[in-house]
């Protein structure tokens, strides 16, 4: 039988949360919420980190004809990247 595979990044979070749980041999209740919002931000937090990284990359290795797109991709990244993180924060 093949693993269930999580379809979104909230229920890959309370999966490991709920791991995580067991491995201390914590109630399933406790906290279980809190630690899957944490696990959730962080995973977020890499992702967009890396997103950022890559376009920098991008923008150090191309021409100068294309590092006016790159220009723009980066700061679309920015952008998402500061609306993502002001949704979380209102989340908590």
């Amino acid at each position: 039988m093949s693993p269930v595979i999580a379809k979104s990044l909230r229920e890959r979070a309370e999966r490991t949360a709920h791991k995580i749980q067991e491995i201390l041999n914590l109630s399933h209740a406790a906290h279980e919420q809190e630690i899957a919002t944490a696990i959730e931000a962080a995973i977020i937090e890499a992702l967009l980190q890396e997103r950022e990284r890559c376009a920098v990359v991008a923008y150090d290795h191309v021409c100068e004809e294309d590092r006016d797109q790159a220009h723009k991709v980066a700061e679309e990244i920015r952008r998402v990247r500061n609306a993502l993180a002001a949704n979380l924060s209102s989340l908590r």
